[in-house]
């Protein structure tokens, strides 16, 4: 049963279902499908940890963990949003989602991409002050001001994600409704419109540049700035320990962008099979979540020596407590 919607004396066509064309004609999928369940689980066990080893050590309470934080926190939940339903769509077939669903799934995707990129920006702003201006480093980088960088971006990311969204409800579906991809992508929806889709392309170049592009456009220029510092430095090894508080941040950087670039290249590439792309998409948004906890756990000083004193602290009060219960006793 369609839909038909009147508004400002215009009518749009809404489908009930969309479907969701995932991976056709690809041997062996379902051994796909538990590569993600096995991402998807160590992505919560990762994001999870180094969310609760934040919390719990307390010299972690900096203003830089805060966004480190909230990128675990966006990384978890756009990997919820997109995994656990993915998996049962297309390993039990229910490859068909209602209209009302498909627009917050698209929503909810692409906010949290959003956040993920707007929070490694946030991450870079803490560094080029770190190294930059060391002396003035506790003065600008608060966890008040960290908060409100924080609070903007996620202003501005529902703001234009809802505008992104929203014009999808302007468009009318009288033909095919087989989105070709592994989720109601704002492209491969739009593209599927009877009417005038021009307001939708706009946003997404829109969306585009203001979620990458500026943000990894400022990265580049902040760690040019960083290079910059750095070459001013006189003393190697001071040179060197100062590169090594970036390493992690900028593993990061590479891990979310360089994919979304060559996915951005593939797009543009017509002799590619469809069933290209879409692999490639997916492993850009399911395998940075969960690697970033492990790269920030792996290849940062201050989470490696707080996890050191939770285990002591946690090996000491297991000890304690037999001897609290003989006391007792």
């Amino acid at each position: 049963m369609t839909y038909v919607v009147y508004l400002n004396n215009a009518s749009f066509i809404y489908p009930p279902t969309f479907y969701i064309n995932g991976f056709y004609n690809v041997p062996n999928a379902k051994y796909y499908y538990i590569f993600l369940c096995f991402v998807y689980a160590v992505t919560i066990l990762g994001n999870s940890f180094i969310m609760g080893t934040i919390y719990l050590a307390r010299a972690l309470h900096t203003a830089k963990y805060i966004a480190v934080i909230n990128l675990a926190m966006s990384d978890l939940c756009g990997s919820t949003a997109l995994i656990p339903r993915y998996v049962d769509m297309f390993l039990f077939n229910k490859q068909y989602i209602s209209y009302g669903e498909c627009l917050s799934s698209m929503f909810f995707m692409f906010f949290f991409m959003s956040m993920q990129s707007f929070t490694l920006l946030a991450l870079a702003f803490d560094r080029v002050i770190a190294i930059c201006f060391p002396l003035r480093y506790h003065a600008i980088v608060t966890k008040t001001t960290m908060m409100m960088i924080i609070g903007v971006m996620w202003v501005i990311s529902v703001g234009i994600i809802a505008l992104l969204v929203s014009l999808i409800t302007r468009l009318t579906f009288c033909g095919s409704t087989t989105v070709d991809s592994y989720f109601c992508d704002h492209g491969p929806v739009f593209r599927l419109a009877c009417n005038d889709n021009f307001p939708n392309r706009v946003m997404a170049y829109v969306y585009s540049a203001v979620a990458i592009f500026i943000p990894l456009l400022l990265i580049a220029f902040s760690y040019g700035c960083i290079g910059f510092a750095l070459f001013k430095i006189s003393h190697g090894g001071e040179r060197m320990k100062a590169m090594k508080t970036c390493t992690s941040h900028l593993i990061l950087v590479a891990m979310f962008f360089l994919p979304i670039l060559s996915v951005y290249f593939l797009a543009s590439t017509t002799y590619l099979h469809p069933n290209t792309r879409i692999i490639n998409s997916i492993l850009t948004q399911t395998v940075p979540p969960m690697l970033n906890p492990i790269i920030y756990t792996l290849k940062t000083e201050e989470v490696l020596q707080s996890i050191k004193v939770l285990y002591k602290r946690i090996k000491v009060s297991t000890m304690e407590q037999p001897v609290k219960r003989i006391l007792r006793n």
